[in-house]
């Protein structure tokens, strides 16, 4: 067994991955990589890649470019044209992210899950008595950025923006190890809520973009301002943003969690389930 697997097989025990990510001063460790992850100097940038490479799956084929000025700049990195085609159906919503699925299906009332066994509500998540009544008993979807993947997030339709709610708050790793052990986690977390319109029959798709540790900036292209611990602008932010499917919406500074809410009238596609991978432009959820 390499150095290196020795190391992976340690940091995956659930009891030390526990500890690692989450008793931590996590705001200030967070706030200290947001700046150092910007250090443009070569050495730097360099040493930072290659430990990140050394613990993770990082591929970087389909990058625009492989030469970055400093680590943030590969975090937040574009691909190459075409390497995400999208699914062009009028009734499939896409994913609007390089994800891993988690808990997803029917919401009941206005109750789901972000593990087994570990219920929130929409009312906690959303804080917005329209936006908790427009998706109870619908359907949601939960999309998992690991470290590794391309960070940035796509329209799942062609739609409008209409109004982001700001929750300033903590942040929690969102990892499956966190996610079986911190009781409405997403709740706690830092996040953006993305309440869209389809151009299409006016129903709403949420967009939840869940900060965590090392990740709290969220920068939304249709806002001037970024979303992060800094953030002293208002809560609620009107907004009137037409997007097309596919067209890049935002990014995360790292991995974390968005999770997709759609009306009750539509389904899981058949490739959606806990556990599978799933790439930007590929269908999410059937509208019927």
């Amino acid at each position: 067994m390499t150095v290196r697997s020795q190391l992976l097989s340690v940091l995956q025990q659930e009891d030390i991955n526990f500890l690692l990510t989450n008793r931590i001063p996590r705001r200030l460790v967070t706030q200290f990589v947001g700046w150092f992850s910007r250090i443009e100097q070569p050495l730097i940038r360099d040493t930072s890649i290659g430990i990140w490479r050394l613990f993770s799956d990082l591929d970087l084929r389909e990058a625009k470019t492989t030469q970055f000025r400093s680590m943030h700049d590969c975090f937040i990195r574009e691909l190459k044209e075409g390497v995400r085609p999208i699914d062009g159906r009028a009734n499939i919503l896409v994913s609007p992210c390089d994800a891993i699925v988690g808990a997803c299906g029917a919401i009941a009332g206005t109750e789901l899950y972000q593990a087994k066994g570990f219920r929130y509500s929409l009312e906690e998540l959303l804080c917005d008595r329209d936006l908790v009544e427009g998706h109870r008993n619908g359907r949601y979807v939960t999309l998992r950025l690991t470290s590794s993947m391309y960070h940035r997030f796509h329209a799942p339709h062609d739609c409008r923006i209409e109004q982001v709610i700001y929750v300033s708050g903590d942040t929690w790793n969102v990892n499956p190890i966190a996610l079986k052990r911190i009781e409405r986690l997403f709740c706690k977390n830092e996040r953006a809520v993305v309440h869209t319109k389809l151009a299409a029959g006016g129903e709403s798709v949420t967009l939840v973009a869940v900060a965590a540790i090392l990740v709290a900036s969220i920068r939304l292209n249709c806002l001037d301002a970024i979303l992060n611990l800094q953030y002293r602008g208002p809560n609620v932010i009107a907004c009137d943003a037409q997007h097309r499917k596919g067209a890049e919406l935002g990014r995360f500074e790292h991995g974390s969690t968005i999770i997709v809410f759609a009306p009750a009238s539509s389904d899981l596609c058949d490739n959606v389930r806990e556990g599978a991978t799933i790439r930007v432009g590929e269908p999410l959820l059937r509208l019927v």
